[in-house]
């Protein structure tokens, strides 16, 4: 899409008398139209003051000769009619200063080349170091997505991609454990955060000290030696008659359960002799050992079990409560082992470990307390900790975007370094350029010359055709001059036209020179409102040299093999309510859309606003063009022909187009028009349709025809405009202006470049 390019003035703001922080962008040239009393005058102040106008990068007002035409300028340089200021910069019959003059210009072009040439290559640079610093930005938000979800409430205040890259590049990476940070956090920020209770160890037990613990290893037996218990033992049938007797005792009636023989009177006095005292006390250490152990280990369990109750929420519980099912298992196992040894004494019994497991659940539940401390800390003081989370989140989300932040220091850091270096070639051409300027100031002081500037108005009036008056020099008075008409009277009263006219001349020269021999600086030059007053000649001769000034401005943007052109204007703006002149000046200038800009300014309850005047061009959708805010009625038909979708307006507005410019323009008379399209040119408006001769344009062209000088017939042929093509129409006015040799007329007035 084509852009319009600034000058070395990018944008103004004004703010000053009627208007309210109004901005606007200048291109090269910039033409303003408003009435009187709108705020113009405003403008040309606030670039007078450089209040509120941002210069382009590495330029200021000191670089450049800001040249205002307005009031102030006549009155400041005409103040009592007869003497004007006269300066010119060059002197033709100083040869050797003027080729000392080129040289050192032409040295000047070139620090201004490389200066152009560094001041690109540094916006290049300051633009890629924009990019990265966006690019980073963009890594940093993109790849944190899930963890800023994670972390949502502790990066408040840098939700946005630009803070939070920010605070990355702030934070010193630091590799914080994911797991536990996430607990931290969930702790701090927790809207129903709390104490707990730590976990309660299992206590001491006592059983290890009983007697009946060792007696599981060892085996029971009587040491009796009558004859019914030595007939036991060496039957090895001890654990099953004790364990039988204690069975069936008083339930047989004095038989035997086995064989139901009648027992022997002395039978009880026989077993009791089988066991004596020590077995009877080991057998009964046994069960007091089971007693003890069964309910020191329920409680243990107990104990344990009740640390699952309200237990603080996020606890990893898997291991310990895997580890109190084992114990559990393991008591089981123990008394089922235990039980086993009751009913066979003589056996070898050990119990499975369960201490082991006793100081694994320990060392669980200080880790478990660990955590639970942690979170009642937290819980406790818990802005303090809220803080401190933020710090570690932040650190986390450095360390994890380490390799990305590396990268993008290494990158600025090298950008910068380049940057720096063209900031001091920059400066070192800027001050190369200053002396060169200083030496060319001290050479301009030599050839002042203002003769040459009265001789050039003078040259002007004579070419120009005007007969109000010229210029003659003041003898014995250097600088002066006075005005003489042709009679050769002194026109020692002028009119305010006549006095603005000279003031203008003058202002023409010092744009093409200097002040009293200073540096030849380029130029800015604003002219506010420089026909005031003035008669049509005169106009007509300002006219010719502000569109003089304007391509000598426009110079500044044509092809490089063009370059030898005149370019000291720099930037223009031109401000009028005159309809008449800003047409004299504007007529060619709307198609150049790059370096041209017009601007209409309006004031509604005593408050000014500026508005550009671009818009969607008419046959590129997709680029603007300028328009004239300006227009004469003729021209604005052909805006709307230009615009116009609806047959019935097409025909309307054709109709006013071929009336005014073929009858009252070209003298034509309506039936040779008639003539020389629909019976000469016949053949141009039929066309051949699958064989077969199409009248359609013939007929549309008829229409067209019709209505010249005729406004009869229009409503009668109403419905048949409306089911007509618009683009027909538009094509067949075209023929007709290209069968009446006004090709020419008409791509003028659509804006077609031939």
């Amino acid at each position: 899409m084509e852009k319009k390019v600034k000058s070395v003035i990018e944008e103004v703001i004004l703010d000053d008398a009627t208007f309210r922080g109004n901005v606007f962008e200048p291109s090269f040239v910039n033409i303003f139209y408003g009435k009187n009393g709108v705020g113009k005058s405003t403008i040309a102040r606030t670039i007078r003051l450089n209040n509120g106008v941002r210069w382009q990068y590495g330029k200021s007002k000191n670089d450049f000769d800001i040249l205002i035409y307005d009031m102030d300028f006549v009155n400041d340089n005409f103040g009592n009619y007869r003497n004007l200021a006269g300066v010119f910069t060059v002197s033709k019959t100083n040869i050797d200063i003027q080729k000392k003059i080129d040289e050192k210009i032409m040295r000047k072009a070139e620090k201004l080349d490389e200066y152009n040439e560094f001041i690109n290559n540094a916006e290049k640079k300051r633009l890629s170091k924009e990019k990265t610093i966006t690019d980073f930005k963009n890594t940093c938000w993109n790849k944190t997505k899930e963890l800023r979800n994670i972390f949502d409430e502790a990066i408040t205040g840098k939700k946005k991609i630009s803070l939070f890259g920010e605070e990355i590049l702030n934070t010193k990476p630091i590799a914080h454990d994911f797991n536990k940070l996430e607990t931290f956090y969930k702790t701090v920020f927790s809207k129903n955060a709390s104490t707990y209770n730590l976990f309660i160890k299992a206590g001491k037990v006592t059983y290890a000290s009983l007697s009946g613990y060792e007696l599981m290893g060892k085996a029971i037996v009587s040491r009796v030696e009558t004859p019914f218990a030595n007939f036991i033992k060496a039957l090895n049938a001890t654990d099953w008659v004790r364990q039988g007797h204690s069975h069936y005792t008083g339930r047989t009636n004095g038989k035997c359960p086995y064989c139901q023989r009648k027992l022997p009177n002395n039978f009880e006095k026989e077993i009791a002799a089988c066991f004596d005292a020590q077995y009877q006390n080991d057998i009964n250490a046994i069960n007091k050992f089971k007693n003890i152990y069964i309910s020191e280990m329920e409680n243990i369990v107990i104990t344990l079990r009740s640390n699952l109750r309200n237990h603080m929420p996020g606890l990893n519980l898997d291991d310990y409560e895997t580890k109190l099912k084992m114990l559990s298992a393991s008591i089981t196992i123990n008394s089922q082992i235990i039980d086993k040894k009751i009913k066979e004494p003589t056996s070898i019994a050990a119990l499975e470990d369960t201490d082991s497991l006793l100081l694994e659940i320990g060392s669980v539940i200080d880790t478990l307390n660990k955590e639970i401390m942690a979170n009642n800390e937290i819980v406790k003081d818990v802005k303090t900790k809220k803080t401190k989370c933020k710090s570690e989140v932040w650190e986390y989300l450095a360390f994890v975007l380490k390799d990305d932040i590396n990268i993008y220091k290494e990158t600025v850091s090298t950008l910068e370094k380049e940057i720096n270096e063209l900031d001091r070639k920059i400066n070192r051409v800027i001050d190369e350029g200053r002396e060169l300027a200083r030496e060319i100031s001290e050479l301009n002081k030599q050839v002042v010359n203002t003769k040459e500037a009265v001789d050039g108005i003078n040259n002007i009036l004579y070419k120009s055709g005007f007969q109000g008056f010229r210029l003659e020099e003041e003898a014995g008075v250097q600088n002066t001059y006075r005005v003489e008409r042709l009679d050769g009277s002194v026109a020692d009263k002028l009119s305010e036209g006549e006095r603005n006219f000279i003031a203008f001349l003058y202002f023409y020269y010092l744009t093409k020179g200097s002040y009293s021999g200073e540096s030849s600086k380029d130029k800015i030059v604003v002219i506010d409102d420089p026909v005031s007053g003035m008669d049509s000649s005169a106009m007509f001769i300002i006219s010719a040299l502000v569109r003089e000034m304007i391509e000598i401005c426009h110079n500044n943007i044509i092809p490089q093999w063009e370059k030898s052109k005149d370019n000291y204007i720099k930037q223009i703006f031109i401000l009028t309510h005159n309809a008449s002149f800003h047409k004299e000046i504007s007529y060619n200038q709307v198609k150049r859309y790059r370096d041209v800009s017009f601007f209409m300014i309006r004031k509604t309850n005593n408050v000014s606003d500026i508005y550009i005047c671009t818009r969607q061009n008419q046959k590129n959708s997709d680029e603007q063009e300028n328009y004239n805010p300006v227009s004469d009625s003729y021209t604005a038909l052909w805006d709307e022909f230009k615009e116009v979708s609806s047959p019935v307006a097409v025909l309307n507005v054709i109709h006013r187009i071929l009336n005014y410019y073929f009858l009252r323009l070209c003298g034509y008379e309506r039936n040779i028009i008639r003539d020389i399209v629909l019976e000469r040119n016949k053949d141009k408006f039929i066309t051949m349709i699958n064989g077969r001769r199409d009248y359609t344009k013939y007929r549309m062209a008829s229409y067209m025809l019709n209505y010249i000088n005729n406004l009869a017939g229009i409503e009668s042929e109403l419905y048949i405009q409306e089911r007509d093509d618009v683009k027909q129409y538009k094509e067949v006015f075209k023929l007709i202006f290209e069968v009446m040799s006004q090709e020419h007329h008409y791509k003028m007035m659509m804006g077609i470049d031939n």
